[in-house]
């Protein structure tokens, strides 16, 4: 390898145990063998095969595992249903497929003992992601672009251009495989990749290089923002609330920042606006923002993210029909032919037989676990609230549905592995609709 690519290269230190995700194309197979060339790490491969390409995606499967056995490499598979997983948790297909991809990841390196999990995302990647970021509006966070690690996830390759990468792929002559659909230009992605990064090249043909240093000189100074926001809220928060004063007279870079964090990751740009708008009032004043009550009073500024509001435990039988107007909520019960879907309705299915005894449901109880269907892993519910940065409000208005052996159903996550539909025997209707 030409000394000038090596320099770009971000790799971790020598000894480590690394799982790479290997997808088959062209920057995970250039990764794939670039670390296991080098001969300083321990190197495993990942693939995950979400379902949606058919035969093309089983032939990537076979392509990454085919060339691993021919290589000594040690190689982990799964395979996944991502469109019926995005369908029974209303998501779409890019994070779904991207949800069950890094839980999968996360699992066999956990599993097997490994320290890092690599993927192949390159320099062009992240001038696209700063792109999308920035054409549907964000903060100077979302402009920061891929970071380079991230917790155990390391982007070896995140120097590299995609042309790059191909140069090395021909010099060194290793195989991949393309994926149709980078030609699907109903992607977003892909039409900034075909139809935007083009142009940007005939200003720059070095724009790549030019985004990466701009994300790096933004992630320094966010990263610096977010500390003094932090150091504040470590000096003035008292378990209560913290001094209006104080927040005003920092620079609205840092305030803003304050409030974010006190409000949580789901918190938008108008929601912190109106919060500083409160603080500066002279009366005492509240509002309300997704998930908490904002108070502010006696100069001190109280975000409460407790209003009382939970849902009790209540039972749930086939042919009931149940409101909860307090959490704003109408829950249904039916068996499958019984009674009619309406799309106003998210419903969920679950194998009848596979209930134990009566059904009910409420609010979290605290230390409860689940296994979710095509996840593979059982995880407390409070880890998968983190997961996707619920509120404590939206936690406690989450109904948990059970059995008498555990939990069969938590929306919007979806139905227990046991109680999964398999075609055989009736099906168990849960519909919920907000009020």
């Amino acid at each position: 390898m030409r000394d000038e690519l090596k320099a770009k290269l971000l790799l971790p230190e020598e000894g480590a145990r690394v799982l790479c995700a290997v997808s088959g194309g062209a920057d995970s197979m250039c990764l794939l063998s670039l670390l296991c060339d080098l001969g300083v790490y321990t190197v495993a491969a990942a693939h995950f095969e979400h379902g949606i390409r058919g035969g093309e995606s089983l032939r990537d499967c076979a392509f990454v595992s085919d060339y691993c056995a021919a290589h000594g490499i040690p190689c982990f598979t799964e395979h996944a249903d991502v469109p019926r997983y995005a369908a029974e948790n209303s998501l779409g297909l890019e994070e779904a497929a991207r949800e069950l991809r890094y839980a999968f990841l996360e699992r066999v390196a956990g599993q097997e003992g490994y320290d890092l999990i690599a993927t192949a995302h390159n320099a062009d990647d992240n001038a696209e992601t700063m792109l999308l970021n920035l054409a549907r509006g964000t903060s100077a966070a979302g402009l920061c672009g891929i970071p380079p690690r991230r917790g155990k996830i390391i982007r070896p390759l995140l120097g590299l251009t995609r042309a790059e990468i191909e140069e090395l792929l021909e010099e060194r002559g290793t195989p991949h495989v393309e994926d149709s659909s980078n030609a699907d230009e109903s992607i977003r992605r892909n039409r900034i990749r075909r139809a935007v990064m083009p142009v940007l090249r005939e200003l720059n043909p070095a724009f790549s290089a030019a985004a990466a240093r701009t994300a790096a000189h933004l992630r320094r100074d966010e990263d610096f923002l977010a500390a003094q926001a932090e150091k504040f809220i470590r000096e003035h928060l008292d378990g209560e609330g913290i001094p209006t004063a104080a927040l005003l007279a920092l620079h609205e870079a840092v305030s803003s920042r304050v409030v974010h964090a006190l409000l949580g990751p789901g918190a938008e740009e108008k929601h912190i606006s109106a919060v500083l708008a409160l603080c500066r009032g002279s009366e005492r004043h509240e509002l309300f923002v997704p998930g908490h009550r904002v108070l502010c009073e006696r100069g001190r500024l109280v975000i409460d993210p407790d209003d009382g509001a939970a849902i009790p435990e209540t039972p749930l039988a086939p042919g009931q029909t149940i409101e909860l107007p307090e959490v704003g909520l109408e829950i249904r019960c039916a068996l499958a032919g019984e009674a009619e879907i309406h799309n106003s309705f998210k419903t969920y299915r679950l194998k009848y037989e596979s209930i134990g005894g009566k059904i009910s449901f409420s609010s979290p109880r605290p230390g409860e676990r689940f296994r979710l269907a095509h996840r593979g892993c059982t995880k407390t519910l409070k880890a998968l609230f983190a997961e996707r940065g619920m509120t404590g409000r939206e936690k406690r208005l989450t109904p948990v549905f059970r059995d008498e052996t555990g939990v069969v159903l938590v929306p919007p996550f979806g139905v227990a592995e046991r109680c999964l539909p398999d075609g055989n025997g009736g099906e168990l209707l849960i519909m919920i609709k907000k009020l």
